[in-house]
């Protein structure tokens, strides 16, 4: 058994209430290297946590509004900073000088053993096994886009690479090219293309905002919402499901909508179900994750963390986590945000400055820590896919 089930078993062993354990955020020896490190950004910089006790072990300062992201291995995390990516050493508390320079650096993508950059303000997209990146600088596969735009790309197991199309001022699909660098398919019925998530079998799905674009066996295949507007920009996959889970926003002209359904995509069968949320609940972007066993989650507004079964598109819990919140006009703004790793859920509570530990299992808070400054966004290292 490793030892995150220890310590879970250990939790329950206590017989935990339903709050947790309170820790403090006092730091650890600065010389300590962090054990599971969990990365959460302020005004100002980023705080890194261990992720057992949740205690803060180092500080990063860091100006601007930075945005972190799983590097693909078991100590570092990919920040995304005003000048570029850069590469923070969380196990050691310290950003590093690989760094993948560009401006508007945006989607960081993990599949397949691979982490793909996309650089909005170039097209620029770096593919490389994060197991070099304990030497250093992966050598990566390269590839930039006709016209730059805020994009996302994605590199299966075989080596096709799926990367958005458009420009700064239209984004309309994907195109698909072979190990080669080849373009083997392409397809432009995608308006507004945004976000991606893959599904087991290794199959993509580009969000639209009338549906979603899926790519398998080799061939792009449109999935119509069945509504003329149908935003589906966020979404999130898993290895132990053919349905995906993404938000879905129907007003096009809303200045901020606070989406009240979310949907679940079979790509299998190629269809498109939508399911309300509770009465009154909304969500954001910050709030979609999966579990170890493909459960879709989803952080409501009511403070409860949603378990939704993909199979049957029923919610079948909602824990209790935060208390309830309101989602920001403006989206760099903190709100409660979703990191799960394992059977962990992490959960930020930006009103308390609190960072709470959830177990997937039982659905309890087994720890919560509260910081010395407002929590935004939340990551952390992982291994793997």
């Amino acid at each position: 058994m490793n030892r995150r089930g220890i310590a879970v078993i250990a939790a329950a062993s206590l017989a935990l209430a339903a709050c947790g354990n309170e820790t403090s955020a006092a730091p650890t020896p600065a010389s300590a290297v962090v054990n599971e490190p969990l990365t959460v950004t302020y005004d100002g910089g980023i705080q890194i946590l261990d992720g057992d006790t949740l205690k803060v072990a180092h500080t990063v300062p860091l100006a601007g509004f930075n945005r972190v992201n799983p590097a693909g291995d078991d100590r570092n995390v990919v920040v995304s900073t005003e000048a570029g990516f850069q590469l923070l050493d969380a196990g050691a508390g310290k950003l590093t000088d690989v760094t993948w320079p560009g401006a508007k650096p945006g989607h960081v993508v993990r599949h397949a053993g691979k982490t793909i950059l996309f650089t909005d303000g170039t097209g620029e997209v770096n593919s490389f096994d994060p197991k070099e990146l304990a030497t250093g600088k992966p050598q990566a596969r390269q590839y930039k886009t006709a016209q730059a735009h805020h994009g996302v790309a994605v590199e299966l197991a075989d080596g096709t690479m799926i990367v958005t199309v458009g420009t700064e001022e239209s984004r309309t699909g994907a195109l698909a090219l072979d190990k080669n660098g080849t373009e083997i398919a392409r397809n432009e019925q995608c308006p507004g293309v945004h976000g991606e998530a893959v599904a087991q079998g290794d199959v993509v799905a580009l969000g639209c905002e009338d549906g979603v674009l899926l790519f398998k066996n080799g061939a792009f295949t449109k999935v119509d919402s069945g509504r003329a507007y149908s935003r589906i920009g966020n979404q999130a996959g898993s290895d132990a499901s053919p349905v995906l889970l993404g938000d879905f926003k129907i007003e096009p002209d809303a200045e901020l909508e606070r989406p009240t359904n979310f949907s679940l995509i079979d790509t299998v069968t190629d269809k498109i179900t939508v399911v309300p949320m509770p009465q009154g609940v909304s969500y954001t972007f910050r709030s979609l994750n999966r579990g170890p066993q493909g459960e879709a989650l989803i952080l409501g507004t009511d403070g409860n963390l949603h378990v939704a079964d993909p199979a049957t598109a029923k919610i079948t819990h909602s824990w209790p986590v935060v208390a309830a919140w309101t989602e920001p006009l403006d989206w760099q703004q903190p709100r409660p945000a979703l990191f799960v790793r394992g059977n962990d859920a992490y959960i930020t509570e930006p009103a308390t400055k609190k960072v709470h530990q959830l177990d997937l299992t039982s659905g309890k808070i087994v720890n919560s820590a509260t910081l010395d400054s407002v929590p935004n966004e939340i990551s952390g290292a992982v291994a793997g896919h």
